[in-house]
């Protein structure tokens, strides 16, 4: 029953009401120790003015809202566009569920990368968010298209907007390059596209060390399949249909990754890094409909 209060130490009315009682404060908390009040009901009211406050009760943290069941558009997204069976229950983070989707906040002018991540049943897990933007940045965003050839942060956030990670595309003019970096800047890898023609690849870097690989199944480089550095497929990543409204109107674009057994650690960020930022930092090219 400890208090932060300035109060000082003494004999004050029972915090509990026990009448005609006082019990001592500390000064930190109040103790075990009480008396009868010998001094009348006007002077023990004088002295409860300066009695110190019931100790503060703690509120329980708040905790995102999460669907009352199992959300049946996200549930279409994952079993029947991205063709993946319900995975294995998880343990409810961006680094401990097998199956992320990655949903792109539909907007008919995009000037800031947002995406919505969840696990395959609809609940989210997080964000990933653009950073670092100015106001002249987002201007020429809005008349031109030359964005995507410019330096891009993004901030992927936990459930509560904590940040986990932060991904930063320096300006390219052929090849991308994202650097990965954990929130106190501590470096986890690289993702680095190899090549410009044909299916697009790009290799996982640690350290100068290749441990894995990003393969584009077709030339638009929408579908990925993940390897490790033995061409080992360990996750894989799916564009899915978000419909021919907002295909042809909005900037969305979603996505499921799929991870097909529990990666060790630093693969396991950079695959998430990549299935979180494939749109905005790996593939930024002209979409479907021109």
């Amino acid at each position: 029953m400890t208090t932060h209060s300035n109060t000082p130490a003494g004999w004050y009315p029972d915090p509990h009401g026990a009448a005609q009682t006082l019990r001592y404060w500390d000064g930190a908390q109040w103790t075990q120790h009480t008396h009868q009040d010998q001094q009348g009901a006007g002077q023990g009211a004088a002295q409860a003015v300066q009695a110190p406050p019931a100790p503060p009760v703690q509120q329980a943290p708040q905790m995102p809202q999460q669907s009352a069941g199992p959300d049946a558009r996200v549930q279409r997204q994952v079993q029947q566009q991205a063709g993946v069976s319900g995975g294995g229950a998880g343990g409810g983070t961006l680094f401990t569920e097998p199956v992320l989707v990655v949903n792109q906040k539909a907007k008919l002018i995009e000037l800031t990368n947002e995406y919505k991540v969840m696990d395959q049943n609809g609940n989210q897990l997080g964000s990933v968010t653009q950073v670092g933007q100015s106001a002249l940045r987002k201007i020429i965003r809005f008349f031109y298209s030359i964005d995507q050839f410019m330096k891009i942060k993004l901030e992927i956030r936990d459930a509560h907007g904590q940040p986990l990670m932060l991904l930063t595309r320096p300006g390219k003019i052929f090849k991308s390059r994202v650097i990965v970096e954990r929130p106190d800047g501590s470096p986890v890898g690289e993702i680095v596209q190899q090549n410009m023609i044909g299916k697009i690849n790009f290799a996982l870097m640690v350290n100068g060390q290749q441990v894995g690989a990003i393969k584009a199944e077709n030339w638009r480089a929408w579908n990925f399949a993940i390897v490790d550095h033995t061409e080992n497929e360990v996750a894989r990543i799916t564009k899915t249909w978000e419909g021919l409204a907002k295909t042809m109107f909005t900037t969305a674009d979603n996505y499921v990754l799929q991870i097909h057994y529990q990666l060790p650690e630093p693969l396991l960020s950079l695959v998430v890094a990549t299935a979180l930022t494939v749109d905005t930092a790996l593939k930024q090219d002209a979409r479907g409909f021109g």
